[in-house]
């Protein structure tokens, strides 16, 4: 069942990106979506109850406004501390602890991190992700954990577990 729902989901992907119902590209989508659904489909949702939940999709759409808005004011962070003439910046690497159990969860929230200017998602051992942050403006951990992780990790949880 899952492997059918990857190639509908693959193949409205293909439609969307080429947005052409040519014989040619529905041709070219199927097999697109064939072949990446017998290659990755065994990675794909281990349930499919979790994709048929609607409350997940509300926390996407919640989740992707609240990441913009920080995406925002890190940019400006970052320009801020480029332009100004003592470049205040101080470095570190921070060690965040996970509250997100699941690979895909986890994958999500470094990306997340990573895709924040001013922040590098370094590695991930254990339950904990390492950080590389621009300014590492605490040596509390409960303090830079809410700062690095704190603002995607509760929506993230929401959506994927």
């Amino acid at each position: 069942m899952r492997h059918i729902a990857l190639f509908i989901v693959l193949f409205l992907f293909w439609l969307l990106i080429t947005f052409s119902l040519s014989v040619e590209n529905l041709i070219a989508g199927a097999a697109a979506a064939l072949l990446t659904t017998f290659i990755f489909g065994k990675h794909f949702v281990q349930s499919m109850h979790k994709m048929l939940q609607p409350a997940r999709y509300f926390w996407l759409i919640v989740y992707l406004f609240i990441f913009t808005w920080e995406v925002l004011k890190a940019n400006f962070d970052v320009a801020y501390r480029v332009i100004h003439p003592a470049m205040p910046i101080k470095p570190g690497i921070v060690k965040v602890p996970l509250e997100v159990k699941s690979d895909i969860a986890r994958t999500m929230l470094a990306n997340s991190i990573t895709m924040t200017p001013g922040t590098i998602t370094v590695d991930i051992i254990g339950d904990d992700i390492f950080v590389h942050w621009i300014y590492v403006k605490s040596e509390n951990p409960e303090e830079y954990t809410r700062e690095v992780s704190g603002r995607f990790e509760k929506y993230i949880k929401k959506i994927f577990e």
